[in-house]
């Protein structure tokens, strides 16, 4: 039996952690952060997640779906908000069986952790944080964080989901033995954690079930240079995320710096907001300012030991919800590497590694781009008129016509049977000629639906082509 290290119990090391248990494995999954199960989370650290279809296909290859659907809020479309506190709904799709769900980080990681646990060959320990990795020889030393003490765990192969500050990542860009290539790009923005909380139980009613604002979207105040986003919590509250420059602004993090200054930007930006967060200014000062950066390395493989997954090998920004469903669907793409090799037992580790990443890497930076991509739409696009009429006119061909359709949004999110790489060439197409079509004029209210839709099909193959010859 191989024997397997996995360095880091977040979402995706203590799924990968069950899936390879699952497999006939011997893990031991080693966690720097104490329980989780059994100590209060910080406050402001965690971005609210989105769980979508490709995260919920990784929970499923290992049994726990619908165990984590008890934790999942759906939300059905994005609420865009305008400074006058007007609101509307824009779909995320024109199906009614498409949705992303809100889901709390460390509620899905308890449970991955408890189901991990369940396994007579899975061995958690925690307080342990990596110090070194022996790359050649899969060995890591750790420092136990109340006695001080350091450990050396040593196994076939070790497996580094130990995220975007990775250790493990950081040994091998550190290395001389190979050629490793490692980029790190911050975005200007940073982001800080406010909540909205649940009404009072005496204003509770069936109609609005304790929330403050409408529970199934997606909340958005979108302001050209900043933007404020929230997502619905089962306790009735909202996890509220201001995305604002550092610096350079008329309102960025280097001038917010007084509870006058805080109270004058939000009434003046997002009015609505205000009501609903009684200790806004003393919320702001007390949760930290986080950043938001993109990483991109490789290999992910060294020497055919040690394997980097999760945010470990590719962390992205959070504007496409996507952080988390593409770390799941790592594991669904590795056990599918090992499927096809499960029947020769001479294929060795470096063989499976090098072939999950060949398959894997193109799509984690496609998806890299677009969370980036999505950065600008949010804050940016989704109050323009000739967006909203593109997506007016997206949700109507899905909705009409749910099999020869889907959005880039769709693509990404819900259709998890094409890669990231496919759905960002064929979205991104589509979007072009949607734009370009309505900008011309060219789309116009006396066509059918049909015959809009022929003609952006038309459109979208026309710059597919135009693009294979520019960089076939």
């Amino acid at each position: 039996m191989n024997n397997i290290l996995i360095i880091g119990a977040g979402l995706c090391g203590s799924l990968l952690a069950l899936r390879m248990a699952q497999r006939g494995y011997q893990v031991t999954l080693v966690e720097k952060r104490p329980d989780l199960r059994k100590t209060t989370q910080d406050a402001g650290r965690s971005i609210n997640l989105a769980l979508s279809d490709r995260g919920l296909r990784g929970l499923r290859l290992a049994g726990v779906e619908e165990e984590a659907k008890k934790l999942c809020i759906p939300m059905n479309g994005r609420m865009i908000h305008d400074k006058a506190g007007n609101t509307f709904l824009s779909p995320y799709s024109g199906r009614n069986d498409e949705y992303i769900n809100s889901i709390s980080r460390p509620g899905l990681n308890m449970l991955l952790l408890d189901e991990a646990e369940k396994m007579t060959n899975v061995k958690i320990i925690f307080n342990q944080a990596c110090e070194e990795v022996d790359l050649e020889n899969a060995s890591a030393t750790f420092r136990d964080f109340n006695s001080k003490e350091e450990t050396k765990i040593t196994a076939d192969v070790i497996l580094a989901t130990d995220g975007a500050g990775s250790v493990v990542r950081k040994n091998m860009f550190e290395s001389r033995k190979f050629l490793f290539s490692f980029s790190q790009q911050w975005l200007s923005h940073g982001y800080k954690e406010l909540e909205i909380p649940a009404l009072p139980t005496a204003e509770k009613t069936s109609k609005n079930d304790g929330y403050r604002t409408y529970k199934n979207s997606l909340h958005i105040w979108p302001r050209g240079e900043d933007m404020l986003i929230a997502l619905p919590n089962l306790d009735g509250s909202f996890t509220v995320t201001l995305f604002l420059p550092y610096e350079n602004s008329d309102y960025c993090f280097a001038n917010l710096t007084t509870p006058e200054m805080v109270n004058e930007y939000f009434n003046k930006e997002f009015p609505d907001v205000v009501e609903m967060i009684p200790n806004l200014s003393e919320e702001f000062f007390n949760n930290p300012t986080g950043p938001l950066g993109t990483v991109k390395c490789s290999p992910w493989n060294s020497f055919g030991k040690v394997l980097l997954l999760g945010d470990a090998a590719h962390a992205i920004v959070p504007f496409y919800g996507q952080g988390m469903n593409a770390s799941f669907e790592d594991v669904v793409v590795f056990d599918e590497v090992l499927e096809k090799f499960n029947s020769d037992e001479k294929i060795s580790w470096n063989t499976i590694f090098k072939e999950y990443e060949a398959v894997r890497k193109k799509d984690t930076d496609a998806i890299a781009d677009l969370a980036v991509d999505n950065f600008h739409e949010m804050k940016e696009h989704t109050a323009m008129e000739i967006f909203q009429r593109k997506r007016k006119l997206e949700t109507a061909f899905e909705a009409e016509f749910p099999q020869d359709y889907y959005s880039k949004y769709s693509l990404v999110t819900f259709k998890e049977s094409i890669t990231y790489s496919e759905a960002m060439k064929r979205g991104r197409a589509q979007d072009k000629a949607i734009l370009n079509l309505l900008d011309d004029g060219k789309i116009t209210e006396e066509m059918s639906l049909k015959e809009k839709l022929e003609l952006v099909k038309k459109e979208t193959e026309t710059i597919l082509h135009n693009d294979e010859v520019a960089f076939g």
